[in-house]
């Protein structure tokens, strides 16, 4: 008892060590509150995070004499702020949504952005008219798929149309990514394809903002077609199309095998514009002026040309960004860069782990909705590990170094870059695993090799290419860019083709990335002995990896796809014809990607292992006739009703029966669900044991449903009955 009562004291003298640290928490304490917001199944009042939060603000500024405690209310107060700062950007980009397919409605907009496709375009529209949308129905922006040969129309342009749109789809499976979500806070408010040809009915404005906001997009396009010419994408193919993913951030052209290779081999980053791209365009432009200054002594030995070449390194940092889509992670991206760049600027430390906490207050306060993207959290991630590990070399004094020579300083860097692959691949590792179901496992074989060749050929080339534009030359950079880029390609499909390059992982509750998350930030923010409390955490983070089981069965929103789980650990689905995007979800959310079969395989299969008698299986097993199907498993019976004939005999056979029918009545089963259910609340997933007994009442039977996980929030969309 007596050490119990001492470790408190031990904790708070810790504590009290490292006050100049606890600014560093603010930005995961807001975090922590925007997450507590989206994972509410409900909407919290809109000034219940903003009074509370600000009362135990002014409340923490009074307990100055008694900093522990102010700390502990001030960490409150930011929690219940973030859910405010969540809470009030959700009613600032409330917007109209398409609630139902429309079918042909002829539509006037103006073209936003358009995307080069396989096969045809896609365009997203903004002040859209329509004579059978109402102005309070009409959405923000929508996204549009052309087919065939289309007139020539650039951002901008105004256009007239006849689509069909459609409501932005709802997660594939319980737990899946919220497209509809990601879609509220983006202001989509629907996607669809267009009939026929498009019809141009007038041109860009050529003054104001929006001529400002479209000449960048128009130059955007310009630059984009240069480089597909510049390349001649027709013949050299990926080549082209990865140098436009790098110099302008246009990705759709290429091909799928190719992105394939980049994912297995851990290098897809290098084709999303992110920190990397940003900061390197920017280090390039830095050095590149800083040199040239220093050529001219009259101006080096007067002027701060280090803080000139700065200044004019964030131009291009934000030029670039423009360029490259102004996304939310190029924003992301920029924002951080010219931090670092300011920090030049008025001499400052340039990387610290102060100014990325400071970024990532502004990133959350502006769009809280990035906490809960991949992005955010791999990039913040990784750089906060790296700013922590660098942080731990330099009090060790590892990064201190005496004059070496030229190979020297190589074999240096190749550490550097072997250093910084690992803890960031480390880092972000988890994050993958999370949001996409796998790792590349030798992503830092093939980060070696592509990460120099993209910094140090790959993207001084685009500079120059960008530089050469004006005078038409572009072509004499883009040619030994190319050379680099095909370095890039074959280092992919190499170690893509090893074997076990990729892992496969089954989708682990988000309590689990919380605590990982947490863990490793105790680890990095904090620099006394007690930041190792930080590693049972993330230890019970990583339990998490286990404690979720594969739904045994599966049941699509539409009732038209339906999967069960094999004796072998399989999914097979009722057809493999119908709802590819979902069936792919479906495996890769269990760690099965690409592994799939056939209901009726598993259904002859079944016959033969009980025999014509039939009988009680071992193991999962399927029968199907012409009336429907019954899946058999862990003592709980499923049927799926195909005819309303068969609706009693299966009632009173089965533990739950699917039918595709609006309305039944199935009084001796333990759950029903009918075509109404599935529109309604979504995708089900149905869990089977032989003791668990759900909320509903049935024994044996868990179930979850898209909309129920969900909630009722503002982007959940409600079926019309």
């Amino acid at each position: 008892m007596q050490s119990f009562r001492a470790f408190f004291p031990r904790i708070s003298a810790a504590f009290m060590v490292e006050r100049d640290r606890w600014p560093l928490w603010f930005p995961v304490l807001l975090g922590l509150g925007i997450g507590l917001y989206f994972s509410l199944p409900f909407e919290p009042p809109l000034w219940f995070g903003w009074l509370f939060g600000g009362i135990l603000g002014f409340w923490a500024l009074r307990l100055h004499n008694r900093p522990i405690v102010a700390a502990g209310v001030l960490a409150l107060a930011l929690v219940l702020l973030g859910l405010g700062v969540a809470g009030l950007r959700t009613w600032w980009v409330a917007a109209p949504v398409i609630n139902a397919e429309s079918g042909a409605l002829s539509l006037s907009a103006q073209v936003e952005r358009i995307e080069v496709l396989d096969h045809g375009q896609r365009v997203s529209l903004i002040h859209l008219h329509s004579a059978r949308l109402s102005p309070d129905a009409t959405p923000k922006s929508v996204r549009i798929k052309l087919m065939g040969e289309q007139p020539p129309f650039l951002p901008g342009d105004w256009i007239e149309l006849r689509a069909n749109l459609m409501p932005p789809p709802a997660p594939a499976m319980p737990g899946a990514f919220d497209f509809q979500r990601q879609s509220y806070f983006r202001g989509l408010g629907g996607v669809g394809f267009a009939f026929g040809k498009i019809k141009v009915i007038g041109a860009a404005p050529n003054a104001g903002l929006d001529s400002l906001s479209f000449g960048f997009q128009r130059l955007r396009t310009a630059i984009t077609q240069r480089v597909r010419d510049g390349f001649g994408v027709a013949q050299s193919g990926d080549r082209g199309a990865i140098a436009m993913a790098l110099m302008t951030g246009e990705r759709s052209e290429i091909s799928e095998p190719v992105l394939n290779d980049m994912r297995a081999s851990g290098l897809a980053h290098l084709l999303a514009i992110s920190g990397l791209h940003v900061g390197l365009i920017a280090g390039i432009v830095f050095f590149a002026l800083r040199a040239g200054l220093a050529l001219i002594p009259w101006l080096a030995l007067r002027y701060p040309i280090k803080k000139w070449a700065a200044a004019l390194a964030i131009l291009a940092a934000f030029a670039y960004a423009l360029l490259a889509g102004a996304t939310v992670p190029t924003q992301r991206a920029f924002l951080m860069v010219a931090i670092v760049l300011l920090a030049v600027v008025f001499d400052r430390r340039a990387v610290s782990m102060r100014l990325v906490a400071w970024a990532a207050m502004a990133i959350l306060v502006l769009s809280p909705e990035s906490l809960l993207g991949a992005s955010f959290q791999m990039s913040f991630s990784a750089v906060v590990a790296l700013v922590g590990v660098y942080e731990v070399l330099s009090r060790r004094g590892v990064l201190q170094h005496s004059a070496e020579t030229k190979w020297g300083q190589v074999g240096r860097y190749m550490m550097g870059v072997a250093l910084t692959t690992a803890v960031a691949g480390a880092a972000t590792g988890f994050f993958a695993a999370y949001h996409f179901n796998r790792v590349a496992d030798f992503g830092l074989a093939a980060n070696l090799i592509a990460v120099p060749v993209t910094a140090l050929w790959i993207m001084p080339w685009a500079v120059v290419a960008y530089a050469l534009m004006p005078l038409g030359l572009e072509s004499l950079a883009l040619t030994p860019m190319g050379w680099g880029i095909d370095v890039l390609m074959r280092t992919a499909h190499t170690v893509a083709g090893w074997p076990g390059a990729v892992s496969d992982v089954a989708a682990f509750p988000t309590w689990g990335l919380v605590l990982i998350a947490l863990g490793g930030l105790w680890l990095a923010l904090w620099q006394g002995r007690w930041r190792l409390g930080g590693i049972p955490v993330f230890a019970i983070g990583l339990l998490s990896l286990f404690a979720e089981s594969m739904p045994d069965v599966i049941i699509h929103a539409d009732a038209k796809l339906a999967a069960v789980r094999t004796p072998q650990g399989h999914y097979a689905f009722s057809s493999l014809k119908t709802a590819k995007f979902e069936r792919d979800v479906w495996l890769r959310r269990a760690g099965l990607a690409g592994d799939m079969g056939r209901w009726t395989e598993f259904a002859k299969e079944s016959e033969n292992e009980q025999g014509p008698s039939g009988g009680v299986p071992k193991a999962a097993a399927l029968r199907c006739d012409a009336l429907g199907c019954l899946y058999q498993a862990k003592g709980q019976r499923i049927a799926f009703t195909r005819v309303p004939e068969a609706l009693q005999e299966d009632c009173w056979a089965a533990d739950v029966v699917v039918v595709n029918m609006p309305e039944a009545t199935c009084p001796a089963v333990n759950l029903l669900i009918t075509s109404t259910d599935l529109k309604r609340l979504g995708t089900h997933a149905v869990w089977l044991s032989t003791g668990s007994r759900d909320p509903t009442g049935a024994k044996g039977i868990r179930v979850k449903t898209v909309n129920g996980e969900r909630g009722d929030r503002p982007w959940v969309l409600k079926p019309k009955r």
